[in-house]
């Protein structure tokens, strides 16, 4: 089935629906992506150990919070993110989010090919004393993606769904090998200079899967009952992205490298990275390419999904030639602390303002412009940037969370007083 007929613009139908462990499956393989690894072992090299457990829990319990929320939301009207993007700010405006969503995702998806060239390059240098050029590796990797894609949700579940089980062997090989170096004393006993504050710690593991979160309604609309979407967010956050984070600190811990490669080989498993980095690049860079699609055929009706799909894959692999992935990652940061209080809009305009209208039908004649959406999440994302460029104290302790409630409080006040009005 061609993702041209999943509906970018129209609710998903019965037909289409699926139990909520299938759903899951992809969201969890988007936690054992070779991001959340990296970003592991980052966080645990900066933060004691205290920190860095605490920082995983908080992260990973604001993720539950936000994406079971929204993904409940897309369950319950069956529309995309993009859709609930746009009965939120009016079509003028949910143009200006979605394309920002887009640019985004892109840019994830030149990261990541970036990210798995690099790692099959070393492994091969590694494993079988082969050089090769990263190159030809990024095209294929982008040529595959792409295609995937180009079949849909259907493709990326089936894709997920044989993969999940063997990264899941690998990572509790990972777990296995560090507990008989070390123990869960002996891991908490350790005493190290922390370079980041906790908040930091929190930022890092919201921040890297805060996208994935918000548009966690574009797989969770074909789950049979809401409940299934928030048990997709469960999962995925409060569990498997909580234990590949903390397993990627254990074995810094154990291996004492700094490169997360390094830490694979140091326990023997070369054939487990290369499992990892192409399994998971490769489901994690069709989910993102398949967002971006819905996104740009939302904001865009008229165009045709499978030329769409070739043509961002094609951006996407330009966006990896670029060698982005050292600047573009202080660019991503910045983009996280945009999209977050987009959430905040949604969940409190769905919960609190105007439920009766999250349909499709309400769609054409929907508005052009919604200033108070518009003005809350402008607000939230200056609270977000000041947090995070040290201008203002955090309320919360985590800048992303004080984004959220600034959006969601303001939204509310606003649309209140305007209804008072």
């Amino acid at each position: 089935m061609s993702h041209s007929s999943e509906f970018s613009a129209a609710p998903i139908t019965d037909d289409q629906l699926v139990a909520w462990p299938r759903v899951a499956s992809i969201a969890v393989m988007v936690a054992f992506a070779l991001p959340v690894f990296v970003a592991g072992l980052e966080m645990y090299h900066a933060l004691t150990v205290t920190d860095f457990l605490v920082a995983l829990v908080v992260g990973s319990l604001i993720l539950t919070l936000i994406g079971a929320t929204m993904g409940s939301i897309g369950a319950r009207t069956r529309l995309s993110s993009y859709l609930l993007v746009r009965i939120a700010f009016g079509d003028k405006g949910a143009a200006i989010v979605n394309l920002a969503f887009a640019v985004s995702l892109i840019g994830w998806f030149g990261v990541n090919i970036d990210l798995f060239s690099g790692a099959v390059t070393r492994l091969a240098a590694d494993i079988w004393g082969m050089e090769l050029a990263a190159w030809p590796i990024e095209i294929a990797a982008g040529v595959l993606m792409t295609t995937t894609t180009v079949f849909g949700f259907r493709a990326i579940n089936i894709l997920a769904t044989i993969l999940s089980p063997v990264l899941a062997v690998v990572t509790a090989m990972l777990l296995l090998g560090s507990f008989e170096a070390i123990s869960l004393g002996e891991f908490m006993a350790i005493e190290k200079t922390a370079t980041l504050t906790v908040s930091d710690g929190v930022s890092a593991v919201v921040g890297g899967i805060i996208i994935g979160a918000i548009i966690l309604p574009d797989i969770t609309r074909f789950v049979r009952h809401w409940t299934g979407a928030i048990q997709v967010a469960f999962w995925a956050y409060m569990v498997v992205e909580l234990v590949v984070f903390g397993v990627a600190g254990i074995a810094g811990a154990v291996s004492g490298k700094t490169e997360i490669l390094d830490v694979l080989l140091h326990f023997g498993l070369g054939i487990g990275a290369f499992i990892i980095v192409i399994a998971g690049s490769w489901v994690l860079n069709s989910l993102n390419l398949y967002s971006t699609v819905l996104s740009v055929e939302a904001t865009f009706p008229k165009l045709q999904g499978t030329l769409v799909t070739a043509i961002l894959g094609g951006l996407g692999v330009l966006a990896a030639f670029m060698n982005i992935l050292d600047s573009f990652l202080t660019f991503l940061g910045f983009l996280a602390v945009i999209f977050v209080p987009v959430a905040g809009v949604i969940i409190t305009d769905y919960l609190f303002v105007r439920r009766e209208i999250y349909a499709a039908e309400t769609l054409s004649a929907n508005a052009h412009l919604s200033l108070p959406a518009f003005a809350s999440w402008a607000a939230g994302a200056v609270v977000a940037a000041a947090v995070s460029y040290g201008w203002m104290p955090s309320v919360l302790g985590v800048g992303v969370l004080d984004s959220v409630i600034i959006s969601a409080l303001l939204y509310g006040a606003l649309t209140y007083f305007k209804r008072e009005a």
